[in-house]
């Protein structure tokens, strides 16, 4: 289900290996979820008082967010000449999931989407465990600092940027262990001991960016309420 190209040095899924994943991802979050409700409220003792701390709205509101993040990554609105490219808004339905119900739900759902991104882009070109560690399931999982900022003024906003910002950082260290290689002739070489931090923060701040833009929209500020009532009651 791997295989390995020796001119490269990378190492690659196939078809049957992607499938594989796939399927492996979703049995974990589904076991992680069934297990969630047990625990969380179906373990709860006889005669316990309050809700449990894990619920089903709460795991569905999560799994629609993801839903909704996972095919806006394939939407690139921005295209940098040296790579790298500006999604519609994916990360913002990651972070919104960690600022509704604070950092252990968010991380969980993080750390899925993770596995999704590597499926996704990752595993077509791998160049070690530690590679793919940092540029996916530790990059994407980052995005779960978000849920620190559960309840706080401002918290989705400031939550947001800085997931964003910690997304980045692993990206850079990434790109300066193992992509320093890949920059490409065209890139200013006044700037080459930059290209791994340039390169990902280009596209990160370019689409918190337009995410910011697109949630201080009315109509948006008002969807979003709508939602957050409905995500209370």
């Amino acid at each position: 289900m791997v295989t390995y190209n020796a001119e490269d040095g990378a190492y690659s899924l196939t078809q049957a290996g992607i499938v594989v994943s796939v399927i492996l991802v979703v049995v974990a979050v589904i076991i992680a979820a069934a297990g969630a409700v047990w625990l969380y409220k179906g373990g709860k003792k006889k005669g316990e008082q309050g809700e449990s701390r894990i619920t089903v709205k709460q795991l569905v509101f999560s799994a629609m967010a993801l839903a909704l993040a996972f095919p806006l990554s394939y939407i690139k609105v921005i295209h940098f000449p040296w790579g790298g490219s500006a999604t519609l808004c994916s990360m913002f339905f990651v972070t919104i999931i960690g600022y509704w119900y604070g950092a252990g739900v968010g991380f969980s759902a993080a750390f899925a989407y993770s596995l999704l991104q590597f499926i996704q882009g990752g595993s077509s070109w791998m160049l070690s465990l530690p590679q793919v560690l940092l540029d996916y399931i530790f990059a994407f999982t980052a995005l779960g600092i978000s849920g620190f900022f559960k309840g706080k003024k401002h918290g989705m906003i400031i939550g947001y940027l800085l997931a964003v910002f910690a997304r980045g950082v692993f990206h850079s260290l990434g790109g300066y262990l193992y992509w320093m290689d890949y920059m490409p002739e065209e890139f200013p070489q006044s700037l080459a001991m930059l290209y791994p931090v340039i390169y990902n923060y280009a596209y990160l701040v370019a689409e918190a960016a337009i995410t910011i833009v697109i949630l201080i929209l009315p109509p948006v500020r008002s969807a979003l309420a709508a939602i957050e009532k409905e995500r209370k009651s």
